[in-house]
């Protein structure tokens, strides 16, 4: 075996959809909690209105964008070998998705755009990411089912 073979940082499968469901969690709460912090500042009725079209909004980003890319990432990550590398959780080309998104976002909230609108950007695609990090969880939860039903069959 050579050495970046023997160094490369591998996992199974199941904890590689543990991480990017965490990850997804993670990110989703620290854009929501960008969101509720910037519109509690000063609080107002007209903030609680943005907040909760933020919130709206998260419902159909989740169902017609972030849901599908956490389902082919599921299927994407089954398809690897039984114990693929770390970074895998994510694909390749994600990764240059990511970095375009924490810098457009770094950019938003250095730009003259008022918090509180951003506000519902940040807690439209937090809440998206929040939402679709249960598709990974609800996979786990039903590979771990499959598992402990076909070890009581075998006995």
């Amino acid at each position: 075996m050579d050495l970046v073979q023997y160094l490369k940082p591998t996992l199974p499968r199941p904890w590689l959809l543990a991480l990017a469901g965490v990850m997804w969690t993670v990110v989703g709460v620290m854009l929501g909690r960008y969101a509720f912090t910037w519109l509690t500042r000063s609080p107002s009725l007209a903030h609680a209105g943005l907040g909760l079209a933020g919130v709206a909004a998260a419902v159909p980003i989740y169902r017609l964008g972030f849901r599908g890319l956490a389902r082919q990432n599921i299927e994407r990550i089954r398809q690897l070998q039984e114990r693929p590398c770390l970074f895998s959780f994510l694909a390749w080309k994600s990764y240059a998705t990511v970095a375009v998104m924490i810098s457009a976002g770094l950019l938003l909230r250095q730009s003259a755009i008022p918090k509180p609108y951003l506000a519902i950007l940040y807690a439209a695609i937090g809440g998206g990411l929040f939402l679709s990090s249960f598709v990974y969880y609800g996979h786990l939860y039903r590979l771990a089912n499959y598992r402990l039903f076909d070890e009581r069959n075998k006995n």
